[in-house]
């Protein structure tokens, strides 16, 4: 059904704009300015609409009818959701707008830490003879 109406709306939609831009104005024609207005009425100057007067009327009624009902069909609720209809609730926040802060527990104690490492042997160095004095 939903397929059926959108099918109808775009229809008509195309044929109110074509009807509306078919139609003269009022002051499109010389003799209007000067009285003579009921040229295209069929009951004379004050008389009837014309027959492009009552297809835009009832293309515009049609036209609403089905802007109506879309919006009546969409506005139920469906079950094609991206989104979950139940949402995890979420804590309020404090007072003060900023988040509580999770009490932090102590660490655990360490292992006890290695001995310092003992220092490295300097390399042997070979022996050089004493200076000779004269």
């Amino acid at each position: 059904m939903n397929i059926l109406l959108i099918a109808l709306h775009v229809t008509v939609c195309f044929a109110l704009i074509i009807v509306v831009l078919l139609q003269s104005g009022k002051g499109a024609e010389m003799g209007a300015s000067f009285g003579a207005s009921g040229s295209q009425s069929v009951f004379g100057a004050g008389g009837g609409n014309t027959f492009m007067s009552k297809l835009t009327t009832s293309a515009a009624i049609i036209f609403m009818l089905t802007s109506l009902s879309l919006a009546f069909i969409s506005g139920k609720s469906g079950s094609s959701s991206i989104m979950s209809s139940k949402a995890p609730k979420a804590k309020p926040a404090p007072m003060g707008g900023l988040p509580l802060q999770q009490p932090v527990a102590p660490a655990a104690p360490a292992a006890a830490p290695a001995a310092p490492a003992a220092p490295a042997a300097p390399a042997a160095v070979p022996a050089q003879p004493a200076p000779v004095q004269k």
